[in-house]
């Protein structure tokens, strides 16, 4: 009779230390923080009110600082170069790239290669008068009206050289704009490094060009990549 009740006591303590099994009617209630979502509702379970977020690939980061403004730099060379391809053939087989096109002022750049040089290594002064009577003819011609131009007279100083890697900065503004004839002035510099603008000054020219010239019916269309790019 002893052992029989000591058995039941057992028994009775095994059941009461058991925990107790869910009920379907009763799910368990979970511990949810107040303002947090259920899980299904969280990014990545079922479907968010948040939009779904682009992950960038493991080991990429989108360019920031001088990567980006590299990028740029590149996008505005690719616009640039194709700009000179249509509006100066000469100048854009020479590597040279337009800038500003108007009819008060003209801007571009010449990174120097082989190329470009003479036996020394040292931009070809051709090259340069190239660049001064290229630049000047397209500034006359948009402020002409766009009449036929034709180059009189060309004399150009050279105070330095520049080598191969240089980068040359040119410009050209009218300094005389009549009605039959046209004077214009290209300063080229060496691009200073550390702040990318003018460096010390290579070369100064002075352009003298005919602008009342008739424009022959079979080349009314000569000024249309000009009206294309220039700010007026």
């Amino acid at each position: 009779m002893p052992l029989r009740l000591s058995l039941q006591s057992l028994r009775l303590d095994l059941i009461l230390a058991s925990p107790a099994s869910p009920s379907p009617q009763n799910p368990p209630k979970t511990n949810t923080p107040r303002g947090s979502l259920p899980v299904s509702q969280k990014r990545g379970h079922g479907t968010s009110p948040f939009p779904p977020t682009t992950l960038q690939p493991a080991g990429q980061r989108p360019p920031t600082g001088r990567a980006a403004r590299r990028g740029a730099m590149g996008d505005a060379t690719a616009s640039s170069s194709s700009k000179t391809a249509e509006l100066d053939a000469p100048l854009h087989a020479l590597g040279f790239e337009i800038e500003e096109v108007s009819p008060s002022r003209l801007t571009g750049r010449l990174l120097v290669t082989p190329t470009c040089c003479q036996p020394f290594k040292v931009l070809h002064g051709g090259v340069s008068a190239l660049i001064a009577e290229g630049l000047a003819s397209m500034g006359a011609h948009m402020a002409s009206g766009y009449r036929r131009v034709a180059g009189m007279q060309l004399s150009i100083s050279h105070f330095r050289s520049a080598a191969v890697g240089d980068t040359v900065l040119a410009r050209a503004v009218p300094v005389h704009i009549g009605r039959s004839t046209q004077v214009w002035e290209v300063k080229l510099w060496k691009m200073d490094t550390s702040t990318q603008g003018e460096g010390p000054q290579i070369a100064e020219a002075r352009v003298t060009l005919l602008s009342n010239l008739p424009v022959p019916d079979d080349m009314k269309s000569a000024g249309e990549p000009l009206r294309k790019y220039s700010k007026l």
